[in-house]
């Protein structure tokens, strides 16, 4: 007979685990599924993000970035050395131990706020009964009052380009390398191949990015990919764009990946090849027959404004529902359902949902860019203020990039912030906290900010909206 929670989760990634915590936080009796593996072989919570995703990733960006500033920041401090090396298996070894200190940490807090743990692969029934199969090869049987869906989402992969986890990766594969490749291909200059292929390439490897859109990051503010594809091209990453790939082949220890771009047919010989072509919904195998539960197009459980399925007491969060793919967007579903089960008021405000790539610069942005605005025919201002012009980014030895804020026409209501430097990862929040209280340029502008800092760009930027910028010619 099944066991009775008030609430089940199925996944333990951010969606997930947020969801759980909150709700056994409200007092609701809480069960959470999770069937991922570290690479131990034991289980591990957190979801992508935090075993293969997002946590690791910012390590490798961190070891990488220390060693890239060795050959390339340090002499103009007047700091000088011999010889520097890398030893990859240290470095991986590092990323490692932080993602299991943080599985952990989850299983410490699930312990802690009474989650009970399953491990295995949770199958919704019809009546929210949801069928575990555990990785000892037994099932058992829950039955929850509400059902959150959690499930995530799964690397994309490619008909011509089959993962083997050696020559040709996804986003897991390229977390493990044992050595520097020579040679680095990367289809797709998203997040994830930026940033991966920025790993690599500072450690040494030639990385060549393909892209198939004529237009390199078409989702960021148009500024802002201009900068950051000038500063990626000075580190030496090969971005090539409007190139179609169709064919790869393995051949001894060696990739050979035929493309199109506009010059015609051509072929790349790699070492290694990453295939970052985005995600999908794990759905797959998710939904038993007469759940009720809606798939659309795309693989995606079908929810309304507030996450609710159209089934009494289903719900599904993060990676396997419509919006952008964020470990953040992810929380806040999470904790809003958890919320709205409990009788609270739970909502997430998509429009004020940041974006990061952690690459060096950062870009970041929140709200609408230029283009969206003009497209929509919303009457804005706009100001802006370099890095170059900032006393802390010059003596970081950090001076590319900029802030730039958007704010209405008529109402001055800040509309959008986007940038592109150093530590912009933190400094974008200052937009989404203004957005959030639907505030004006004018109440960043009459806000103090602390000198010397990063942070008074954002100031400069939000005063030139209105022309009255102190460090720049308005």
């Amino acid at each position: 007979m099944a066991e009775q929670f008030d609430v089940v989760v199925i996944g333990a990634g951010p969606a997930g685990y947020h969801a759980a915590i909150r709700a056994a936080q409200l007092g609701l009796k809480t069960a959470c599924i999770d069937a991922a593996l570290g690479k131990d072989g034991k289980p591990a919570l957190g979801g992508t993000c935090l075993r293969v995703g997002c946590i690791p990733s910012k390590a490798l960006l961190d070891s990488s970035r220390q060693y890239w500033n060795m050959g390339h920041i340090f002499d103009q401090h007047g700091i000088s050395f011999n010889d520097a090396k890398i030893d990859v298996s240290k470095m991986v070894g590092r990323k490692d131990a932080i993602v299991k200190q943080f599985t952990g940490g989850i299983a410490q807090l699930f312990k802690a706020n009474k989650v009970a743990t399953y491990y295995g692969f949770g199958q919704l029934q019809a009546g929210n009964v949801v069928k575990v199969k555990q990785h000892d090869g037994s099932e058992v049987e829950l039955k929850g009052t509400n059902v959150i869906i959690a499930a995530g989402s799964d690397s994309i992969e490619l008909p011509f380009a089959k993962f083997d986890g050696n020559l040709i990766v996804d986003n897991v594969g390229a977390l493990d390398f044992t050595e520097v490749p020579k040679r680095l291909a990367v289809i797709g200059a998203g997040v994830i191949g930026l940033e991966l292929g920025s790993v690599w390439k500072r450690l040494g490897s030639e990385v060549v990015i393909l892209e198939a859109l004529p237009e390199f990051l078409a989702v960021a503010d148009a500024e802002v990919a201009k900068v950051a594809a000038k500063e990626f091209k000075k580190q030496g990453l090969d971005i090539r764009l409007n190139a179609k790939v169709s064919k790869t082949e393995i051949k001894g220890n060696e990739v050979i990946v035929s493309y199109t771009d506009a010059e015609g047919d051509k072929t790349l010989t790699v070492d290694k090849l990453l295939v970052a072509v985005g995600r999908r919904a794990a759905s797959k195998g998710l939904l038993a027959e007469g759940t009720g539960v809606q798939l659309n197009e795309r693989g995606q459980i079908v929810v309304d404004d507030h996450c609710h399925t159209g089934v009494d007491g289903v719900w599904a969060v993060g990676d396997c529902v419509r919006g952008p793919m964020l470990a953040h967007k992810g929380f806040e579903e999470g904790v809003a359902v958890a919320e709205l089960i409990a009788g609270l008021p739970g909502h997430v405000n998509f429009d004020t949902i940041p974006w990061v790539i952690y690459t060096e610069p950062e870009l970041a942005w929140v709200g609408k860019t230029e283009a969206q605005l003009k497209a929509e025919g919303i009457p804005y201002k706009a100001g802006s203020f370099p890095f170059a012009a900032n006393g802390r980014a010059v003596a970081m030895v950090e001076p590319a990039g900029f802030v730039k804020v958007l704010a209405h026409a008529e109402t001055d209501r800040v509309l959008g912030m986007h940038l592109v430097g150093a530590n912009v990862s933190e400094l974008v929040h200052e937009g989404v906290l203004t957005m959030e209280f639907s505030g004006s340029s004018d109440d960043l502008a009459r806000i103090c900010h602390a000198h010397p800092s990063l942070s008074e760009a954002v100031h400069d930027a939000a005063m030139a909206v209105t022309k009255r910028a102190i460090h720049k010619v308005n």
